[in-house]
């Protein structure tokens, strides 16, 4: 199961190392420590640009890990993939999914607005105007969600909101 770890970086093999002995250590199911492990391999597969594999872990990992907390992370990882794949709408559903369980995930709510916010540019390109603007205010709504829960992040967003006057509006 363990994935060969084709990085020869020096941090990634520390923290390959770190996480094994933690796992081993950890007060937990053999059905968790198997989710980590694939959820840890998914990470790596993902940073390597392996998506395919990257996505068997996580659906691996999905099936074996209980933990709503843990399994938003898992959720919100396969978002992003489908999002670097162009597959937008399936990495809404996703990132929604993820925010169901953990509410408290401001990389969720950036990426929905970013997502938003992406549509919104192109249907002003074709001049659609509502379209665009009703993009435009969901990228708003879920950025706003974002920087509350994360004050000093999303800068740019941040200066977005305030440039196209959004920033005060609910």
């Amino acid at each position: 199961m363990p994935r060969l770890q084709k990085n020869d970086n020096f941090i990634d093999k520390t923290f390959t190392v770190l996480a094994d002995i933690i796992l081993k250590i950890l007060p937990t199911t053999k059905e968790e420590k198997q989710a980590f492990c694939y959820y840890r391999d998914g990470m790596s597969a993902q940073s390597e640009g392996e998506y395919a594999e990257a996505l068997e872990n996580y659906y691996e990992a999905l099936r074996l890990e209980e933990d709503p907390y843990d399994r938003s992370y898992i959720i919100y990882n396969i978002g992003l993939i489908y999002a670097s794949n162009g597959e937008h709408i399936k990495a809404l559903e996703y990132y929604h999914q993820s925010l169901e369980l953990n509410a408290r995930l401001p990389q969720a709510f950036n990426n929905i607005a970013i997502i938003y916010h992406y549509q919104g540019l192109k249907a002003a390109d074709k001049q659609d105007n509502n379209m665009s603007k009703s993009m435009f205010d969901k990228a708003a709504e879920y950025w706003k969600q974002a920087i509350y829960l994360a004050p000093n992040n999303y800068i740019e967003a941040q200066n977005w909101l305030k440039t196209t006057g959004r920033l005060n509006n609910t």
